[in-house]
């Protein structure tokens, strides 16, 4: 039997370029050829931009959605809507990876990385997305 393969997730965005070089900062990815900021970089100039891995295989994508409503989790006025959990190996480097990506733009949304059981962080993207930073 086969299965679909996922090609990889794709998330809204009001400024697709931001949110774009964000991720490819927090996390060592790069833009598809033909996907990388014009120069000059122009207010609107992409509206689907593929981010990939050093092997060059897709693990995100950025879509233009300019109406996108930011997320108020954990208040469920705007719900979360997608999550991403990216796992890092210890406590020492989960608090290395918040400080990483709150210097990138993201913000803290919710703090448990006392918790013996699992430590984790709930960040938001600079759009507003919540991601979790967590042991595992």
């Amino acid at each position: 039997m086969t299965y679909p393969v996922l090609s990889c997730t794709a998330i809204d965005a009001r400024n697709p370029r931001a949110l774009a070089d964000f991720y490819c900062a927090l996390l060592g990815l790069h833009c598809r050829p033909g996907d990388e900021a014009p120069s000059p970089p122009a207010a609107d100039d992409a509206d689907w931009i593929v981010l990939l891995d050093a092997e060059e295989q897709r693990v995100l994508a950025i879509q233009a959605k300019p109406e996108l409503r930011r997320s108020t989790w954990p208040s469920e006025e705007v719900p979360m809507q997608l999550h991403m959990d990216f796992r890092v190996p210890d406590a020492a480097e989960l608090a290395v990876q918040r400080g990483r990506a709150e210097a990138l733009g993201a913000s803290l949304l919710w703090d448990r990385s006392t918790d013996p059981d699992e430590p984790l962080s709930v960040l938001g993207d600079p759009e507003g997305h919540p991601f979790c930073l967590l042991v595992g």
